[in-house]
C-alpha cells in the first residue's frame, strides 16, 4: 500500500494567510473527499501537491519519502494527476481529441511516433471515461461535459498513483455522473488513491471512504464517511450557520413585460424559442445537459448573434453584439466564469467596474480613487472575501470569482440578468449569497432568467420554470405546478414517469 501524505502544510499570499498547518492523508484505493466552503483552502492546497504551487512550510512524503513538488512534471513523475474544474485551461481547443488525450506521451514519448497508434490508444482511454466520440475531431467541437471526460482521460493515459479530481461533475449529467463513479471505483480496485473535491454531499457520501474538512485554512473534520452525516460536515464547512435554500413562500408582485422573445432562432442549436420575463419575475430555465440551455443563453446575450430581433421594454431591438446587449440593458454571467465571465490576472476593481469603465474615465484617464471607492462599496455588499481590493482574482476562490462575475453587472444597472449556472462549483454559503443577490434584483424590478440544471434550486426561488429539451422549450410551469417529476417530465422528452396534476 502507498500513502500520501501532507504534513502542517502552509502557504500565503502577500498578507493573506491561505493554509495554517494542514495535515492531509491518502492512501491506495482510498477516496478521500477533500471539503470546505469556498476560501478554505482545498484548491490551494491540491495546486501545492500537483506542484502548481511551492509550499512555505510542512512535509510531503510517499511511503515516509519527503518529496519536493517544484513542478507540476515533478508530481506528475511521482505518480500524481490531477483534473482541473475549468478544463479548458488543461487543455487546447485548436488540436484533435486524439492530440489531447495522447499528450502526455507525445511530451515524455520518443521523437517519432505513430498516428494510427496514437489514434488507436486514445480510442481505448475516451472508452475507459464512455465517450464515444471520433478522436480525429477537433476539441473545439465538444460540449463542455465532452471535454471534462477528455481531461480525466487525459489523466488516465499514464501510470498514475493517485489522482485529484476537482468538482469534476459539475459540468456532466446523472447518467454521464454515475459512468464516471464507475471508472473512479475501478481505479479504486486497482489501487489507484483518489482526491475528490466536490459541493455536492450526496455523491461524497456516496463515493468516498474518508473525508477532510477544511474551513479558514484549518481542518475542522476528519474521520471515515460511514461515520459522518451531511449536517455534521456542512456544521464542519460553516461553523455553528448551517444555510438552508432561500426558499421564497409569498409570491413577488410583477411588473410589465421587460423581455419579450418571440419565434427567436438560437444559431448553435438552429431550433427557435420563445418567452418573456416580466419585471420583478425570475424565470427559470431547465433542462439537462445538452438541451441547449448554453446556447440559448448566448444567442440572448449576443455571443453568438442571432438574425432574429426580441423587445426589451417594448422596444425592438436585434442583439448583434454583447456590447449591444450592454447598452440595450443586458447582463450575463456565463457558465464559463474564468473563460468567459472574468479577467483573473485583473484585480477585483478592474473586474467589477469593467462595464461601466467609462463612468470612471475624464479625458482619457481612469479615475482610480473614484473607481476604486465605488467598487469596495461592491465588494463589502457582495460579501467578497478579499483582504484587499487590488488582490487578482486568480487568487481568489471559486465562489468569490462568481461573487464578482455577477457584481460588475450590478454597477452597469441594467435590466435584465441572465444568469447561466451561476452556482456551479461553488459552496452552500456562496450558492445562498448568489440567491440573495437574485432576490434583491428582483425586488428591484429587474428580471431575470436563471439557467440551470439544479432542479431543487428553480423549485426553491423560480416564479415561473421553462424546461428545455434538444434546443426546444418542451413545457412550462407555475411555481405551484411544478415538481421534480414533472420537470424531468419535459426535460427527457416526456419519457421520466408520469406527469400528475
Amino acid at each position: 500500500m502507498t500513502i500520501l501524505s501532507l504534513t502542517s502544510i502552509q502557504k500565503s499570499f502577500g498578507d493573506q494567510t491561505v493554509l495554517k498547518g494542514v495535515d492531509f492523508t491518502v492512501a491506495s484505493g482510498e477516496v478521500h473527499a477533500l471539503l470546505g466552503a469556498n476560501g478554505a483552502g482545498k484548491s490551494t492546497l491540491m495546486k501545492i501537491l500537483s506542484g502548481d504551487y511551492e509550499r512555505d512550510g510542512g512535509i510531503i512524503t510517499i511511503d515516509h519519502k519527503e518529496k519536493q513538488f517544484k513542478t507540476p512534471a515533478d508530481a506528475k513523475e511521482a505518480g500524481i494527476e490531477m483534473v482541473v474544474q475549468e478544463v479548458d485551461t488543461a487543455l487546447v481547443p485548436s488540436l484533435s481529441i486524439a492530440e489531447n488525450v495522447t499528450m502526455n506521451a507525445f511530451i515524455t514519448g520518443p521523437p517519432f511516433f505513430s498516428w494510427k497508434k496514437r489514434h488507436k490508444r486514445a480510442m481505448e482511454l475516451l472508452r475507459r471515461v464512455g465517450l464515444d466520440l471520433d478522436p480525429s475531431l477537433p476539441l473545439s467541437h465538444c460540449s463542455l461535459a465532452e471535454k471534462q471526460l477528455v481531461l480525466i482521460a487525459k489523466a488516465l493515459s499514464r501510470e498514475i498513483s493517485f489522482i485529484i479530481l476537482d468538482e469534476p461533475t459539475a459540468a456532466l449529467s446523472t447518467k454521464e455522473a454515475q459512468h464516471l463513479f464507475s471508472v473512479l471505483r475501478e481505479l479504486q480496485n486497482q489501487g489507484v488513491g483518489i482526491i475528490y473535491i466536490s459541493h455536492r454531499l450526496p455523491e461524497v457520501m456516496e463515493l468516498s471512504t474518508q473525508v477532510t474538512v477544511l474551513k479558514d485554512g484549518y481542518v475542522t473534520l476528519q474521520k471515515e464517511t460511514s461515520e459522518c452525516t451531511t449536517e455534521e460536515i456542512v456544521r464542519a464547512m460553516l461553523g455553528n450557520e448551517l444555510v438552508e435554500l432561500l426558499n421564497d413562500d409569498e409570491d413577488r408582485v410583477l411588473g410589465n413585460t421587460l423581455l419579450d422573445v418571440k419565434n427567436f432562432k438560437v444559431p448553435a442549436t438552429n431550433e427557435r424559442v420563445s418567452l418573456t420575463v416580466r419585471e420583478g419575475e425570475v424565470v427559470g430555465i431547465a433542462g439537462l445537459v445538452g438541451a441547449g440551455k448554453t446556447e440559448t443563453a448566448r444567442a440572448l446575450f449576443g455571443a453568438d448573434p442571432s438574425g432574429d430581433s426580441l423587445s426589451i421594454k417594448g422596444k425592438k431591438i436585434r442583439i448583434t453584439s454583447p456590447q449591444k446587449a450592454i447598452s440595450s440593458g443586458i447582463g450575463f454571467v456565463p457558465e464559463e466564469r474564468r473563460k468567459e465571465g472574468i479577467l483573473v490576472d485583473f484585480n477585483v476593481v478592474e473586474n467589477l467596474t469593467l462595464p461601466v469603465l467609462k463612468q470612471f474615465t475624464k479625458y482619457g484617464f481612469i479615475q482610480k480613487k473614484q473607481e476604486k471607492t465605488e467598487a469596495e462599496k461592491w465588494i463589502k455588499q457582495l460579501g467578497i472575501k478579499a483582504q484587499k481590493s487590488s488582490l487578482l482574482l486568480n487568487h481568489l476562490s471559486g465562489g468569490n470569482q462568481q461573487k464578482a462575475a455577477i457584481g460588475k453587472w450590478l454597477l452597469n444597472d441594467g435590466d435584465v440578468f441572465i444568469f447561466d449556472e451561476p452556482t456551479k462549483g461553488i459552496d452552500v454559503g456562496a450558492k445562498q449569497d448568489v440567491f440573495q443577490c437574485i432576490k434583491d434584483l428582483a425586488q428591484n424590478n429587474k428580471g431575470i432568467l436563471y439557467f440551470t440544471s439544479e432542479i431543487q434550486e428553480l423549485l426553491a426561488f423560480c416564479d415561473r420554470i421553462l424546461i428545455m429539451y434538444d434546443g426546444k422549450i418542451a413545457g412550462e410551469l407555475s411555481k405551484k405546478e411544478a415538481t421534480t417529476e414533472k420537470i424531468m417530465h419535459y426535460a427527457t422528452g416526456g419519457h421520466y414517469g408520469t406527469v400528475r396534476s
